[in-house]
């Protein structure tokens, strides 16, 4: 079957197109920004890509065209579609039809840790030999590539909340009907799809809906909003994730038959103690050392952990895997350095996400004794971003930055002059790539952490500055 995605190179599309080129599928796609690391990876498996969205893309026709939820109508390929009576389906349908259907489906939902928690939870099955399927919405560097069909039953998929397609506006989750479930945290975000929290809330809850009465939910106990969608009903076993600081004593509820906890032993989060409480008496707890840092990390850890222990992997066996987990690419990821300036890609795109970011960079900066600055520049890219959905809390999120750099690309509803002046630290606005360039090179300097957030390609500002800043030493 020729099958011919349509949004391609999107971090979902992207697997899907993995997982049909293993089903021995002939696969082709359109996309209207082709960049890394996707593109390098479906290049690397002999998948043809396309820019833009041309209709002859589609001839000869393909046998199915699956539909990114970033198609609209309007777009030529998606009219040709319709028009020519091509067959068509969304992502989520395709996978749960040609996938998923009688795996033991993991899913891993959430506003924020999808990715690196889907990794780490992918990563400990595969590590106890369980050799399960994965999806991931990222390319984990553990793996060769963001999907594989697996050798077993247990599959893997990050479980994102947005809207499956055009013409099926339900969150992609609910094709799923996962057996686990993890629930990371519960934010308003996608404001161009849901107008409020409760919208959101109303998608989990369906959800929560479909899972099986034998099967498992794991949630963080101290996040409201996932307590409220609990509340309107749980016919699942849950299982709740609690994270402990200082000398809190690790135990739960005496009314659970079994919790989860978390104690982060430093102030990094790069090494820490996890364990379980059974009716509300705490057991021991295993500790991990591992290259990861920041609370959020660490919570994502204990969801990852509890998950795979659903699925018969011991405690210790998981965290051991833990230790040996590489991270996912454009999650704190450290691209260069040069003469002692380092420079991070982070897919950060939401005001928590930007916060924890910074403030897990900022923790390991001191750990290690760096003496420089940490400079944030930052794209704002998602559709909820430049609705200026977050302009209260943007500059707040920023406070762990010594500067922050604002890319003004023209297009947004976001006020980024009142953003600047009401923010707490030093920031600037640059309104193109080279001023952006020019400005940091400028302004860097031995000992600095410069972290680049954006959920794009940012118009290759990463290698740009890097080789300014090469240029700059040699001059």
């Amino acid at each position: 079957m020729h099958i011919h995605i349509l949004g391609i190179c999107g971090t979902f599309m992207g697997s899907l197109a993995v997982l049909a080129k293993q089903l021995g599928h002939t696969v082709s796609g359109s996309d209207a920004n082709v960049y890394p690391p996707m593109s390098t990876q479906l290049e690397a498996q002999g998948i043809a890509l396309q820019q833009g969205f041309s209709a002859s893309h589609l001839q000869p026709h393909p046998d199915l065209v699956v539909i990114g939820n970033a198609m609209s109508r309007g777009n030529p390929a998606v009219e040709y579609t319709l028009e020519q009576g091509l067959d068509y389906c969304s992502g989520p349908e395709w996978l749960a039809r040609h996938v998923l259907r009688g795996r033991w489906v993991m899913a891993v939902a959430g506003t924020h840790g999808k990715t690196t928690t889907s990794s780490m939870l992918a990563w400990i099955l595969s590590s106890a030999g369980l050799k399960p399927g994965y999806l991931i919405g990222g390319v984990a560097r553990n793996f060769a590539s963001s999907a594989d069909l697996g050798d077993s039953p247990f599959f893997v998929v990050e479980a994102d909340e947005y809207d499956s397609a055009f013409f099926d506006k339900r969150s992609k989750f609910v094709h799923y009907s996962p057996r686990t479930a993890i629930f990371n945290n519960l934010e308003f975000d996608h404001g161009d799809i849901f107008p409020d929290l409760a919208a959101i809330q109303r998608q989990f809850h369906h959800l929560v809906r479909i899972i099986p009465g034998s099967g498992l939910i794991l949630w963080p106990r101290d996040d409201d909003n996932l307590n409220a969608v609990l509340a309107q009903g749980c016919w699942s076993q849950r299982q709740a994730l609690n994270l402990l600081e200082g000398g809190e004593p690790g135990q739960g509820h005496a009314d659970e038959a079994l919790s989860w906890f978390v104690r982060p032993l430093n102030a990094d989060g790069s090494e820490f103690e996890l364990g379980k409480s059974t009716a509300g008496v705490p057991g021991p707890a295993t500790r991990v050392h591992w290259s990861l840092s920041g609370t959020h990390n660490v919570r994502n850890a204990l969801a990852a952990v509890a998950a795979a222990h659903h699925a018969g992997v011991d405690i210790g066996v998981a965290c051991e895997a833990l230790e040996s987990f590489e991270g996912v690419k454009r999650r704190q990821e450290l691209l260069g350095e040069v003469n002692g300036v380092r420079v991070y890609d982070d897919f950060a795109h939401h005001p928590t996400a930007i916060d924890t970011t910074l403030s897990g960079l900022r923790a390991r900066f001191l750990s290690a004794g760096r003496t420089g600055r940490v400079i944030a520049v930052i794209e704002p890219r998602s559709n909820t971003m430049k609705m200026g959905v977050h302009q209260s809390v943007l500059g707040e999120a920023c406070r762990h930055a010594d500067l922050t750099l604002w890319f003004d690309a023209g297009t947004a509803l976001l006020d980024l002059p009142a953003l600047v002046a009401s923010s707490p630290m030093p920031a600037r606005i640059a309104s193109s790539i080279d001023a952006l360039v020019t400005m940091l090179v400028d302004e860097a300097q031995t000992g600095d952490d410069i972290v680049i957030m954006s959920n794009g390609g940012f118009g290759g500002i990463h290698q740009k500055l890097l080789q300014a800043l090469a240029q700059r030493q040699c001059a």
